[in-house]
């Protein structure tokens, strides 16, 4: 489902160089729910950036579903990114002016033939997994961490993806919310089989997935 292949990400100014990524090779399969660890700044976001399209690597290659994307033009990866992955980001992300049925729906509008009745139909269907059916007409900022996070959760199931990349997902929850989201997640994974990439600071949830893929300094130990 996701293969990389000799990754490089280098940040350079006119002082300094900064290797965040060095020569990482991995391979996602269908179906897998992998987590990613390591201490802060050893690149862990940057590679589920260049994982989702949404930043590209200094050097190496990028194959998603069997398909090479490095060369790819922008518009191609913003219509590869729509649909084939869900995003879900440990601060939400959500738009306060907006309520939770539109924050779900948002993604939908950038699809081609995608009607105002599927998206809402879409919408309602995925806040139903997440369990806050009742909760559609709230405003974010009437919600609580935990409920924010399925609300984020939902927004990416509506899109029905292939692939789940979590950036951190229970790290702005208690124990007990924390635990509710990431049942969700084994849910989606075990029950619908969505590939899911997870970068956490949590041993314990991480246990909890397929594999664990650690990183130091940029570089891919175990």
């Amino acid at each position: 489902m996701l293969k990389l292949t000799d990754i490089e990400k280098v940040y350079q100014t006119k002082t300094i160089e900064t290797v965040a990524l060095n020569r990482v090779n991995l391979t996602v399969s269908k179906g897998e729910f992998v987590s990613i660890m390591g201490p802060s700044g050893c690149g862990k976001s940057t590679l589920l950036s260049i994982m989702g399209l949404l930043d590209e690597p200094t050097s190496g290659h990028i194959e998603i579903d069997g398909r090479p994307v490095t060369s790819y033009s922008d518009r191609e990866l913003a219509h590869l990114r729509n649909q084939k992955i869900g995003f879900v980001f440990q601060s939400y992300h959500l738009i306060h002016d907006l309520s939770v049925i539109d924050n779900v729906e948002l993604p939908l509008l950038y699809r081609s033939g995608v009607s105002g009745k599927e998206r809402r139909q879409r919408a309602h269907a995925a806040l139903d997994k997440v369990g806050l059916s009742a909760r559609t007409n709230h405003f974010p900022n009437q919600l609580s961490g935990g409920q924010r996070q399925r609300v984020a959760i939902a927004r990416a199931l509506a899109g029905n993806p292939e692939i789940i990349l979590a950036d951190e997902p229970t790290g702005n929850l208690d124990s007990v919310m924390g635990e509710e989201i990431m049942d969700i997640l084994l849910g989606l994974n075990r029950r619908e089989g969505t590939t899911i990439v997870m970068v956490t600071h949590d041993e314990q949830q991480a246990l909890k997935t397929e594999r664990v893929v650690r990183f130091f300094d940029g570089s891919q130990v175990s």
